[in-house]
């Protein structure tokens, strides 16, 4: 067994969650804990939801219901609870304990005990009630990461409400998508936030998206940049007026353990975006399992993990720091602004002792140079944790060695938004770099070939779920067709998450990308249709394709391909129109790195635009099967295109 850096010390085994998880089911090893979760998952979830302390108001009647199928499994039937009883309410004496350290981009800091934020909570939770907002209604959280972000999402969950988190760097159009698809009530968002040292209106956006939305009645306010941002009377309302004068203390819905939390979008390759649904039990424990076990957060630890509150990782890093009494860090803005060692600095001032860093992060900070993390303190590290999208060697080992100083795992993860974390991870086992330990109990997690059967080392292989997971979306939102579609009608039988992944001689495991045409920029994710609808409505593009292509640092990078409208010039100030219409929709980070202009894009006979072989023209890979090509003639023109550029 070769090639690993990384090897747990008998102290690290002796004090980890997992060992002491093992020593109360009475099992002595790993192993045989994952085997027996195969063979009896409700033993398992049973002990797992006992171990963790997950509490609910009415008991549950059985952990498991897989009567309608593997597909729609029922969890936790019978019972009652809230995400919110198991983050804030249940910490009584240790509320004085710190819940958030914050740092803003102008080096401002604040902090809330956890006392503070339940109070927050409570007073929000109580000015929606008094807006009408009840069980079920959905609200939309549109706001950076702030103290009262936190306050936001538990105030939404302790009134049974559902929220849907959107990326604070989305445009009107994303917005205005997602949130007419849930049918939201309401919306909390802010005046403006800084970026880089230039104030971002944020209201104004909300503003034009709510034209597209009938249902949104109500929209809050947090005054964040001092901004003068225009308030429709008996709409919006200023969150400190909302909340005046309210209680902090209300007590917290009791809701079925199964009612919605969450409703999370994510990207397909094809159609509009993908409405995930995770609810109380489900997402409360499937978090505490991969972070309290996973990842071995501890109460003591203070977490740091730049995200942003529309990725899974804002609202999963509250939860899970929340249900351990842990600390989360978090801090406004870049982690290379304004001085490129930001995020290093962040990391000596506040003792963060849990860093959440993905590969597109290290390739970026590795750009600076080694001075960086060496100019700061950094021993507070005891882990860190990864996820996104596959690493590359060098960039691992440099933040094993520079950042974590060789002593402290980097553990990777693959998961993602559809099971609410985690399907594979390392644990209490030597890592290689880039390496997975295997899966998670209780996901039944294998890499297997088109027809189901598992891979020998060295075969690449869809990465899937044989067993139910509590974590994993409960459908997608109001489409059950598309759902099983989606994850289930692949391999019938078990969920493809859509990774390619092989394992190695020793066992270990390696994730090597999406199987499928989904476009990951930096661990946002995408699909190509939405890309491409920007690009349609811009009115300078006739037809077109989004694909992406792999990039030195942000693992991949967009490009468009665009058929051009009757009588337009393919020039460059057409090509800016193009780029600008997708920054207005989604963001900066997707703003494509090429805009090329064809007479035509290569079609299958039944008209389906052939994206793959688009990419691999652009890569240069193998064109593969190309039998469905009713033009093959445009293969050639992209390819000539491509080259000219």
């Amino acid at each position: 067994m070769t090639g690993y850096v990384w090897h747990p010390t008998e102290e690290f085994r002796a004090a980890a969650n997992w060992t002491s998880f093992l020593r109360a089911v009475d099992l002595p090893s790993y192993e045989e804990l994952t085997a027996k979760a195969s063979a009896d998952p409700e033993w398992f979830w049973n002990a797992l939801i006992r171990y963790l302390g997950f509490r609910f108001y009415r008991p549950y009647e059985r952990v498991l219901d897989l009567s309608e199928g593997i597909e729609f499994p029922r969890w936790c039937v019978g019972g009652t609870t809230n995400l919110v009883l198991n983050c804030l309410d249940k910490h009584g004496d240790a509320a004085t304990r710190p819940a958030i350290v914050w740092e803003g981009e102008d080096g401002e800091v604040r902090g809330w005990t956890y006392a503070e934020l339940n109070a927050e909570t409570c007073r929000l939770a109580a000015g929606l009630a008094g807006l009408g907002l009840a069980a079920g209604d959905m609200v939309g959280i549109y706001m950076p990461m702030l103290p009262e972000t936190a306050a936001a999402f538990f105030a939404v969950a302790k009134l049974g409400c559902i929220a849907m988190p959107l990326f604070s760097g989305f445009g009107a159009a994303a917005v205005a998508t997602r949130l007419a698809d849930g049918e939201a009530k309401a919306v909390i968002t802010v005046d403006g936030s800084p970026r880089r040292g230039k104030p971002v209106a944020m209201k104004p956006v909300i503003d034009e998206a709510a034209a597209s939305v009938p249902t949104l009645r109500h929209v809050v306010v947090l005054r964040r940049a001092g901004m003068d941002v225009p308030m429709q009377n008996g709409r919006d309302v200023f969150w400190d007026d909302l909340v005046a004068g309210r209680p902090t203390e209300m007590p917290t819905a009791e809701v079925p353990a199964e009612h919605p939390l969450m409703l999370v979008y994510t990207s397909g390759t094809t159609g509009r975006p993908k409405g995930t649904v995770h609810t109380h039990c489900g997402f409360g424990i499937k978090t505490a399992q991969d972070f309290e076990l996973g990842f071995d957060l501890k109460g003591s630890d203070r977490v740091l993990w730049m995200s942003d509150m529309g990725w899974l990782v804002g609202p999963i890093q509250l939860t899970a720091a929340a249900q351990a009494g842990a600390t989360v860090v978090m801090a406004e803005g870049a982690p290379d602004y304004p001085g490129t060692d930001r995020l290093w600095r962040l990391i000596a001032a506040h003792r963060v002792s849990f860093l959440g860093i993905g590969p597109t992060l290290a390739r970026v900070m590795r750009r600076y140079g080694d001075d960086g993390p060496a100019r700061h303190d950094l021993s507070s590290l005891r882990v860190a944790a990864s996820t996104g999208e596959p690493w590359d060697d060098e960039s691992w080992l440099w933040v094993y060695r520079k950042v974590l100083g060789s002593r402290a795992p980097l553990q990777n993860y693959s998961g993602g938004t559809e099971v609410g974390g985690i399907v594979a991870t390392n644990v209490l086992f030597p890592i290689k770099p880039c390496s997975f330990h295997g899966g998670v109990p209780g996901t039944g997690a294998d890499i297997v070939d088109a027809s189901g059967n598992s891979l020998g080392p060295g075969e690449v292989g869809e990465l899937v779920m044989r067993e139910p997971c509590i974590g994993t979306t409960r459908g997608l939102w109001r489409d059950r067709e598309r759902f099983l579609e989606s994850y289930w009608r692949t391999i019938p039988g078990m969920w493809v998450h859509g990774d390619w992944a092989s394992r190695d001689e020793d066992g270990a495991w390696f994730i090597h990308g999406r199987s499928d045409d989904t476009i990951k920029v930096a661990g946002k994710r995408t699909g190509p249709a939405e890309i491409e609808t920007l690009l349609l409505g811009s009115g300078a593009a006739a037809e077109a394709a989004a694909v992406g292509v792999p990039d030195p640092v942000k693992g991949a990078a967009v490009v468009c391909v665009v058929v051009p409208p009757p009588g337009a010039t393919p020039d460059a100030a057409l090509a800016g129109r193009l780029s600008d219409a997708v920054v207005a929709g989604l963001g900066g980070s997707f703003r494509p790195v090429r805009v090329l202009f064809v007479t035509d894009l290569p079609k299958t006979r039944n008209m389906k635009v052939m994206r793959r072989v688009v990419r691999n023209v652009l890569t240069g890979e193998p064109l593969g099967d190309t039998s469905s090509l009713v033009n093959p003639e445009a293969v050639e023109e992209l390819r000539r295109v491509a080259s000219a550029q």
